[in-house]
Order: C-alpha cells, then structure tokens, then sequence
C-alpha cells in the first residue's frame, strides 16, 4: 500500500523543476513574486492601454510599444486578487515566451535577486485549485519568501481569443 502512494507521489512530481538563477521580482499587494530574468524583455511605466472587448477580465487591453501591438494582462485579476487603482509604482513587465510577448501588470518591481536552485522549493499542495497552480516554486532568500510564477502557465493557459489577438497583430 506505501508503495503505491509513493509512485503516486512521484508520478504527481512536475517534469520541470526550476533552476536557480537570476529572477525578477515584484510585489501584488504585499506578496513577493518572482519571474525568471531571461523571461523579462523589459519593464515600462504605465502607459495608455487600449481595452479590447469580450476579453477576459484579466486581460487589461493592448499597448503600442514602439509600434508591435502587445496585449496586457492584469497579474492581479489573473490570480483573482482583488483589483486596486494604480499608483506611481504600477509597472508593465514585458515578457517573452516563444515568440509570444505578453505585458504583465504588476503593483511594482522590486529588485533582480540571484536565488540559488537550492534556495527553490516545490510548491506545497493546499489541497485546492488556486493560485498555486501558477507558481513555479517558492524562493527563499534570506529572511523573505518569493513566490516564482510560471509565466508560460500564466500566459498560455488564456482563452484562444487572447492569444489570437497577438497573432494577428504580429
């Protein structure tokens, strides 16, 4: 019986764990999160988005960035956090993945931290589906926390229009 719970156990393992490197990181609300540094094309300040319609709530719009269409997905919807009004600090983190560029709203960046693979644990099982489902893995780094998001999770687990929209613009 033990032995089938613990093939059970390995058979739930992700294939990919995530290596240590450099990541950036940025803040919803009070939570850390991080995303790989070769993932991040570059950061903007806010600036005009064009809201499409009949897209999900967490798709903000699309931005003109030196003249390529890229759409932007509010990371606070995505992760059902609760929408707040944008500051100073609000940022777009442009992201590639693929050939696919996405901007990422976040609350505000915070810093590039260099987290060691074995400073990178497996996400715990909360036993619900949920936010978890989008993270990587849990980064310690000193005395905080960083939660690392899988951003080809969170950018290509999108309704078909959303990634249309890119298409078609490209």
């Amino acid at each position: 019986m033990e032995e089938t719970l613990v093939k059970e156990k390995e058979a739930e393992t992700p294939d990919h764990i995530i290596a240590g490197g450099k990541f950036l990181s940025f803040f919803l609300g009070k939570e850390e999160y991080a995303i790989e540094i070769l993932k991040v094309q570059e950061i903007i300040g806010l600036m005009p988005i064009t809201p499409v319609p009949k897209m999900p709530k967490y798709i903000r719009g699309v931005l003109n960035l030196r003249g390529k269409i890229v759409p932007v997905m509010n990371l606070r919807l995505r992760f059902e956090l609760p929408a707040v009004e944008d500051t100073d600090e609000t940022c777009v983190i442009v992201v590639q993945e693929d050939d696919y560029l996405m901007g990422v709203l976040v609350d505000k960046v915070s810093e590039v931290a260099d987290i060691k693979e074995n400073q990178i644990e497996e996400v715990p099982s909360f036993g619900v589906k949920g936010n978890s489902e989008y993270l990587a893995g849990i980064g310690k780094v000193k005395e905080s926390v960083k939660m690392i998001v899988d951003i080809h999770k969170v950018l290509f687990d999108v309704p078909e229009e959303v990634l249309e929209t890119n298409e078609t613009a490209a």
